[in-house]
């Protein structure tokens, strides 16, 4: 673990979290959403970034950079350490029950587990090229990693700390969610499918069409066995799980990378890199209609949802000036200006 001094003032004195400290609750069951930005905490430091995922054990938030995890206190804002040595990290899996993180890191194909307590690097996992969104299974008590230009997942045993499975997807895997009873369910953005996997046989069940380009981000409603597939042509796709069929399509903002359902609201949200958050309200499990468009920040496509709170947490930056295409780069990112990496606090 690589720590650093903080570099965030306290928030507040309270040991309420970030969430807490802000607007009213939000009230479970309204349809008439009034999501607005809280606070912007900058937490700087160089690099991109990808997913965020909440620690809601003990009130921590990870947040993906391109060679480390920062890791924030929910409760004050401070950055509590990094998980150095990625390769272009994405995303965190967490197994409580054999107490480790780990990490995807798309570069080198491989996981970095590390201990929940201590935040202490246990080792590398290989698994496979452009290892990238991962999920924790409770049912299989496995870690599936979702590997895009593998076209496969990969499944870990967390206790052994070791990649017992591949997984062949037959296209290219984005985000993946489980149901908590066996089922997980991933996008294939270059297929325009889902797929549904059996986690404890680590075979594919079923798969289905979306009617959408690069379904990326998604999101669950176990309740009601919904799932809401975020796609770059920007619609939100609602599937029947149970049934493996599409059931309705809502319209939401462009560059979406990042989804959530709160079961408490059922509200469904997408982060966008246009920078929007489209608020989606479940008026029935076939029904649905947007609520709100939230301005965020530009590149603000990946989010997070604390259940507890119903606070959601997304991050950007300022950028500087696109640099001019390459043969190696024809389609280049604009550099992100040093020290204004910023985390935003959602509320209603």
């Amino acid at each position: 673990m690589q720590l650093r001094t903080a570099v965030l003032p306290l928030l507040a004195a309270s040991v309420l979290p970030i969430a807490a400290q802000g607007q009213r609750a939000t009230t479970p069951g309204a349809t008439h959403a009034s999501y607005h930005v809280v606070r912007k905490i900058v937490l700087g430091g160089d690099g991109s970034w990808d997913y965020i995922s909440i620690d809601t054990a003990r009130s921590r938030l990870f947040i993906a950079r391109a060679n480390r995890m920062m890791v924030i206190d929910e409760r004050s804002g401070t950055l509590l350490g990094e998980i150095g040595g990625l390769d272009r990290g994405h995303g965190v899996a967490l197994a409580y029950p054999a107490g480790r993180g780990f990490i995807t890191s798309g570069e080198d194909s491989a996981v970095t587990m590390f201990d929940l307590a201590t935040l202490k690097p246990l080792g590398k996992i290989a698994v496979s090229v452009d290892d990238d969104a991962t999920q924790y299974d409770p049912a299989s008590h496995d870690v599936f990693t979702f590997n895009g230009d593998g076209a496969s997942a990969s499944v870990i045993d967390p206790v052994a700390g070791k990649r017992v499975a591949t997984i062949p997807l037959g296209g290219k895997p984005e985000f993946g969610v489980t149901d908590g009873a066996g089922h997980l369910f991933v996008n294939i953005a270059d297929k325009n499918e889902v797929v549904e996997l059996d986690g404890r046989t680590r075979t594919i069940t079923r798969r289905w069409s979306v009617p959408c380009s690069e379904p990326t981000s998604l999101a669950i409603d176990v309740a009601h066995q919904r799932l809401f597939s975020g796609c770059r042509s920007k619609v939100l796709v609602v599937s029947d799980a149970s049934a493996g069929k599409v059931v309705a399509t809502v319209p939401i903002g462009g560059g979406v990378d990042a989804g959530r359902f709160d079961p408490a609201t059922e509200d469904v949200f997408t982060s966008n890199g246009d920078g929007t958050l489209t608020v989606i309200h479940e008026d029935s499990p076939n029904a649905y209609h947007v609520v709100q468009t939230v301005p965020t920040m530009q590149g603000a496509r990946t989010m997070e949802l604390d259940p507890r709170t119903h606070t959601i947490y997304t991050v950007s930056a300022k950028f500087g000036p696109r640099p001019a295409p390459t043969a190696a780069q024809p389609h280049p990112y604009p550099p992100v200006l040093p020290g204004t990496f910023t985390l935003l606090v959602i509320q209603r």
